[in-house]
């Protein structure tokens, strides 16, 4: 008999059970449900609502519950309508008449808003977790090149030279910010829903805040429908994990472009990559592929959450059931995405030598010979207008810029010198450019410096 039946004359239909059920997606949520029910009775006991009696074979039986799930003993009920009743259930069968008060001043609603945060909140530490492994996998991969010249791109042209330490960086900013805006989704989810009952909170003289406590929250969420109608927790968590994809797929992209013989700038461990059923010479970069098409997948959840929620009035709607199976299926896939892109990105090959080669073309000097001539005096439009027909030359005569001889230069103006030719090589246009996060060494050294203090702090949390 279904916990809720007493308002109903006849059984529900079988295909509206299996509609309406949701066990099949929030047993996941049994150690959490039970750790709420545990707090809830310590504090029901505590205010005198259940005996010492009570409580203890309450505690005591939900206790015993999680040890049999945890162990295989106690399998979960597919007839079960969510894990909140399975348990409920079961431990009415076990403790009797005490395990039918466990529900007192409390409803599904908070109930399961309660569970979701306690879920989210430890789901969080796990991805942070990975991220800061790849954060790991980043700063190996930079310092071990961040001298290993390569042309830096705009529009997908060669732009200006840069190193591979430094273009790796720029990821590892990126996913710091990820790891803060986790941590910054965790603190605002950490107030207690508990005791918001359905809607309107409970006649019961409950502690709201000795919930909140027991289970770690800063403090109980202070409007009751509020506390069972919003479900921010879940969208923020899906936002921040949209932004984690983003920039996994924007690193994957390069990596399938650097590992394609037309880059050859990396290679990939044969661990990281695939084969062809026709080809024999394929290696395919399937694993950046995935996560580039993953992506996709996990900016859905964000928006079916987004769009099952736009509509709803306050408080509580079976609409809402929608934002687990969401939050989980990007929770697991953006774990699954983290756990083997750290892996491939330590383990991959760097080939400099083809790097600097194509360092070497495309004229990313032009910008420096451009700001060797401001530097003798010429105003950089000038300047830059005198580069550009350098340009022209050297592509009418099949020429790069350091291969024009000194004559040539000062054909176009007079104040090229010897100089010219230290000042447009590459390891000085790297190395040169030292303002704060460029990819002169120093400032790279600096950038990998803050990369480890990050690191080390996230050890110590």
């Amino acid at each position: 008999m279904k916990l809720w039946a007493g308002r109903f004359s006849k059984d529900t239909d079988s295909r509206v059970n299996d509609f309406n059920s949701s066990i099949s997606f929030d047993a996941r949520m049994y150690r959490e449900d039970i750790l709420g029910s545990i707090a809830h009775a310590t504090m029901l006991g505590e205010q005198g609502i259940l005996t010492s009696d009570e409580t203890a074979a309450i505690i005591g039986g939900l206790n015993g519950i999680l040890a049999d799930i945890e162990d295989g003993k106690l399998p979960f009920d597919p007839e079960a309508e969510d894990i909140h009743m399975f348990i409920e259930a079961e431990l009415t069968k076990r403790v009797g008449d005490a395990g039918k008060r466990l529900h007192t001043a409390r409803s599904r609603n908070d109930q399961v808003a309660l569970d979701v945060r306690l879920y989210l909140r430890g789901e969080i530490t796990a991805l942070q977790k990975l991220v800061a492994e790849l954060l790991t996998a980043l700063e190996q991969q930079a310092q071990a090149n961040k001298g290993t010249v390569m042309p830096g791109y705009t529009h997908l042209q060669r732009a200006q030279p840069i190193t591979f330490g430094h273009h790796l960086l720029a990821y590892a900013q990126m996913l710091m910010r990820d790891y803060t805006r986790l941590t910054d989704c965790t603190k605002r989810m950490n107030e207690c829903p508990l005791g918001s009952g359905a809607l309107a909170g409970t006649t019961h003289p409950i502690n709201r805040a000795r919930t909140a406590e027991l289970l770690g929250f800063d403090a109980p969420t202070a409007n009751s429908l509020d506390g069972v109608a919003d479900r921010d927790a879940c969208i923020e968590l899906l936002s921040a994990l949209s932004m984690v994809m983003m920039h996994l797929s924007r690193f994957s992209e390069e990596i399938i472009l650097w590992c394609s013989w037309e880059f050859k700038f990396i290679e990939l461990d044969d661990a990281y990559a695939t084969g062809s059923s026709i080809m024999p010479q394929k290696k395919n970069p399937d694993v950046a592929e995935l996560v580039r098409g993953k992506t996709g997948r996990v900016y859905g959840d964000l928006m079916g959450l987004l769009t099952a929620m736009k509509g709803l009035p306050l408080a509580y709607n079976k609409d809402m059931q929608e934002d687990k199976e969401a939050v989980f299926d990007a929770i697991d896939t953006v774990k699954l995405c983290l756990s083997t892109f750290a892996p491939m990105l330590a383990t991959l090959r760097v080939l400099p030598a083809n790097m600097r080669r194509a360092a070497s073309g495309g004229f990313i000097n032009a910008t420096d010979c451009a700001d060797y001539l401001t530097k003798k005096g010429m105003p950089f439009r000038d300047a830059y207008k005198i580069t550009g027909t350098l340009v022209a030359y050297c592509i009418e005569h099949g020429k790069t810029l350091e291969a024009l001889t000194l004559d040539e230069f000062k054909a176009h103006s007079a104040l090229f010198a010897e100089d010219v030719f230290t000042a447009i090589g590459l390891d000085t246009c790297v190395n040169g450019r030292v303002s704060q996060g460029g990819p002169g060494l120093s400032s790279v050294e600096v950038q990998l410096a803050a990369l480890h203090t990050f690191l080390q702090g996230t050890r110590q949390a």
